[in-house]
């Protein structure tokens, strides 16, 4: 008998993934909702085609750059899903990164066409001082507290938050800071899965309202497929933070949004010379949707 190697491989990373980690179980109060979304980045189609793949794959939402764009607001409503946008400064100049970065967030929050569940933020610059990156995290509670709509800076590499010793001192001096954790980026900066920097890491944990569930390893922001054997040990670490938020959100009854983060080339490693992608970019993300609503959707 002949056995399609593709689907019989694909079919084995898929049960394989499942049963790396251990099981989940945490009772949900009143009021918790998941809300998984998909990102278009490395996507080579229309806005109505991203939305109608997403809809059709499961997902509740899609996470984009922020733009006021016809055709995005008539997919949203065409396919009845959710939106979180992506914000952030345009300029290396300190005075105009603010003042592009707060045009932008007024601008998506104001907006009536779509009011979106949460606002992702790409938040200054690794080399802003201390004090310009916490005007900036000012700029964002003022909004949010005006319009009631979360908004979160993401731990990313060349950002404010690149590192975690330093989101600490963020965390320290902001109380109103709320984190999207991609903690992924900082497995790469340190160049481990975080295990001497546990207070810090719960720290970040207690702060994060919107999850980015890409999976990092000590010399990378995303492994070449979670789904392999090999990656276990950054699988069950990811895992394991992600449980801790939900617990919390679960306990509070707060929504959880999460939004499936693998990228394309050059974030998804590639054969060398004809930079063919090791994995699938679409079916990777789609198999991290169905493994966080199998394992927190019910609460």
């Amino acid at each position: 008998m002949q056995i399609d190697r593709r689907n019989f491989l694909r079919q084995s990373a898929l049960l394989g993934a499942t049963s790396l980690l251990p099981s989940f179980a945490h009772s949900a109060a009143p009021g918790f909702r998941l809300l998984v979304m998909a990102t278009n980045w490395g996507f080579p189609y229309s806005m109505d085609e991203y939305c109608k793949r997403a809809k059709e794959a499961g997902y509740d939402g899609i996470e984009v750059w922020w733009k006021n764009d016809d055709a995005l607001f008539a997919a949203l409503d065409k396919y009845g899903l959710e939106v979180g946008f992506l914000c952030s400064g345009n300029s290396n100049e300190y005075t105009k990164h603010a003042e592009s970065f707060e045009a932008a967030l007024t601008a998506a929050t104001s907006q009536k066409r779509k009011r979106p569940v949460y606002i992702n933020c790409h938040s200054g610059k690794d080399y802003f001082s201390f004090e310009q990156n916490c005007k900036l995290i000012d700029i964002t509670t003022r909004i949010s507290k005006q319009t009631n709509i979360p908004i979160y800076h993401e731990t990313h590499r060349s950002r404010m938050l690149f590192a975690a010793h330093i989101t600490r001192q963020f965390i320290e001096a902001k109380p109103d800071l709320r984190l999207t954790l991609d903690i992924s980026h900082w497995c790469n900066v340190h160049e481990s899965l975080l295990q001497d920097q546990p207070e810090t890491v719960a720290m970040a944990l207690a702060r994060a309202g919107h999850i980015h569930a890409r999976v990092g390893h000590p010399e990378g922001p995303q492994v070449s497929d979670p789904r392999a054997p090999e990656w276990e040990p950054a699988l069950k670490a990811h895992f394991a933070w992600w449980d801790e938020i939900v617990k919390q959100k679960q306990t509070k009854g707060e929504t959880l949004t999460v939004l499936t983060e693998f990228g394309p080339p050059d974030y998804m490693p590639t054969v060398p010379y004809t930079r063919q992608p090791l994995a699938n970019q679409w079916d990777i993300n789609v198999h991290m949707m169905k493994l966080f609503k199998s394992r927190y959707g019910k609460g």
